[in-house]
């Protein structure tokens, strides 16, 4: 398996980020003993200096962590068709108990670089870089994280047996099933669209709130993580089985199938932007105060909220026309 050229740019990745991150915690260290913008001296002018070689070096490292997911998901469907009992990702994943952790892992570090590169743009505006603390004591959140995911995924990679037989989407994602999934899945589809509208339509007044106002950004990465919670929930719940033509189709991977016109990735890309935009307009808005960043987060802010609702409505207006259009009446269900 470790041949699978995906999954050799996958570890690839792996290390390269790692091993960056390694590099900038060093530098960080070095920045929160030693930072001091007044001073001339020469110590302080090489770390200035070395601000904008490692900045960028941190940018290119997280925009990695961003494809890197996207990659980790595509080639856990690829494989699919390697494993006996594996449909989708969902088998993959279930093939040993690193899976599922190394996902989860990848989708925290995809938040937290947005977040970060959020900061850094903000910090890098302001003639005295007054967020450079804060901004590189972040690294001692994303490091850890980026080691434990490089160290979950080679486990993932390196037990994989061809000969071993997973289960499907269909035993994990069932109203039957022990545990988290199997609660999800029994959630009722007229309360999970109810509930998936209620928060869209708070998703959507926060943002134009935040967009028209300038202020109040902790309020959209409130809603905004919230209506992600929903939205998944309501994926797996409701969404899916519009989408399958199924009643009892709850897998949230099978959506990413040809079959099914790939309409997960007009569903999840969509979701995971508006999300990390809203989160990183949380994260922008409270800096407001400081006078070299006042103008900066009066623009930032609002295109933030703007973007985030841009994406927000799309996964919305996805999510309503895959339901729309679907042969798959519930009508029973709902009332």
């Amino acid at each position: 398996m470790l041949l699978n050229p995906a999954i050799l740019a996958l570890l690839l990745v792996s290390v390269l980020v790692s091993m960056m991150l390694l590099v900038a915690a060093t530098f960080a260290i070095r920045i929160l003993r030693h930072w001091d913008i007044q001073s001339g001296s020469e110590l302080q002018l090489r770390l200035e200096r070395r601000t904008y070689l490692i900045s960028t070096l941190l940018i290119w490292a997280f925009l990695f962590e961003f494809f890197s997911l996207l990659l980790f998901i595509y080639n856990a469907e690829a494989l699919s068709g390697q494993f006996v009992g594996a449909m989708c990702a969902t088998g993959v994943l279930n093939l040993n108990p690193w899976g599922w952790p190394t996902l989860f892992m990848k989708i925290a570090m995809f938040f937290v670089a947005a977040i970060w590169l959020a900061l850094n743009y903000l910090d890098n505006r302001g003639y005295d870089y007054p967020l450079i603390r804060f901004k590189y004591g972040l690294l001692a959140l994303a490091l850890p994280l980026v080691v434990a995911e490089a160290v979950l995924q080679w486990l993932h990679f390196t037990e994989m047996e061809p000969n071993l037989i997973t289960s499907c989407c269909g035993t994990l994602f069932s109203s039957d099933a022990q545990g988290i999934a199997g609660e999800v899945s029994g959630i009722a589809p007229a309360k999970s669209i109810l509930t998936l509208v209620m928060s869209a339509i708070l998703v959507i007044a926060a943002g134009l709130w935040v967009a028209i106002r300038g202020r109040g950004g902790w309020l959209l990465s409130v809603m905004g993580a919230a209506a992600f919670a929903i939205a998944i929930l309501a994926i797996v719940s409701s969404i899916s089985l519009y989408i399958y033509e199924h009643p009892h189709h709850h897998c949230p991977f099978c959506i990413l199938k040809s079959g099914h016109g790939y309409v997960g990735y007009f569903l999840y890309i969509p979701l995971f932007l508006a999300t990390a935009l809203s989160l990183s307009a949380g994260f922008v808005s409270p800096w407001r105060k400081i006078a070299s960043l006042n103008q900066t987060v009066a623009e930032m802010l609002p295109l933030l909220s703007w973007l985030a609702l841009f994406f927000f409505i799309q996964f919305y207006i996805t999510a309503a026309w895959s339901v729309w259009r679907s042969r798959l009446t519930m009508m029973e269900v709902w009332w």
